[in-house]
């Protein structure tokens, strides 16, 4: 692949098969963030275990001190009490069963997070076929399916961000923007890694954490030293 020169330059810049300390790391891929944009920068975190096994699976969720610098869009599935709930939480959209054609049939996903209340995964269930491959189901894992949709959206919209292996037995999170501080990227990258640290599976064997790196959206990655992490 071809890359441009501002990507060239900023390859140039550092050495690319070094693994930096956190805020070294953090203070690189800051410096080579320069798009005419406000990037945004992703923490990938390949792990020593596999995810075809279900006890070996590792996801989960957690609120970023600093945020992730995005305005999140929450949908929640309820009904009842729930409905007006979810809405004085500040929901983008809430509905039930009236959403499934809209979804299903007009393709309408103006949505980021997906909130369910347990008595609405029955019908919620019915969009797995598109929900699933976009990362938007509800998962208890996540906090996504609750009672407590205020307590779940308040998260989300603060700051909460869900990490998932991908066929990879890798997990690809943002971290914040390239307009964030130093400091504050180095604490939403740590706050993230000490969750996944935490959510080692039992039955994981040998070296859990095999590589992690922190990249911007049009900037090359930069290696983290995993061995100082765990």
């Amino acid at each position: 692949m071809k890359r441009g020169k501002k990507y060239n330059n900023s390859v140039s810049a550092y050495n690319k098969t070094q693994q930096y300390e956190v805020a070294e790391a953090v203070s690189i891929v800051k410096k080579n963030a320069v798009a005419k944009f406000d990037e945004t920068i992703e923490a990938h975190v390949r792990l020593g275990v596999d995810g075809r096994h279900a006890d070996q699976q590792v996801r989960g969720a957690v609120v970023l001190p600093h945020g992730t610098g995005k305005k999140v869009r929450v949908l929640v599935f309820a009904k009842g009490d729930k409905v007006s709930e979810a809405e004085s939480a500040g929901a983008d959209y809430v509905g039930g069963d009236e959403l499934i054609p809209r979804i299903q049939n007009e393709g309408w996903l103006d949505f980021d997070v997906v909130v369910a209340t347990p008595d609405m995964m029955g019908v919620v269930g019915r969009l797995g076929k598109v929900l699933g491959p976009k990362g938007l189901m509800p998962n208890p894992k996540a906090g996504t399916v609750t009672m407590n949709v205020a307590q779940a959206i308040a998260d989300i919209k603060a700051g909460k961000v869900e990490y998932r292996l991908d066929k990879a037995n890798i997990i690809h999170v943002t971290v914040g923007k390239a307009s964030f501080t130093e400091e504050q990227l180095a604490d939403n990258f740590q706050t993230l890694m000490g969750a996944i640290i935490k959510a080692k599976p039992a039955t994981a064997k040998g070296q859990y954490l095999k590589s992690v790196t922190i990249t911007s959206t049009m900037g090359p990655g930069v290696k983290v030293n995993a061995a100082r992490l765990a």
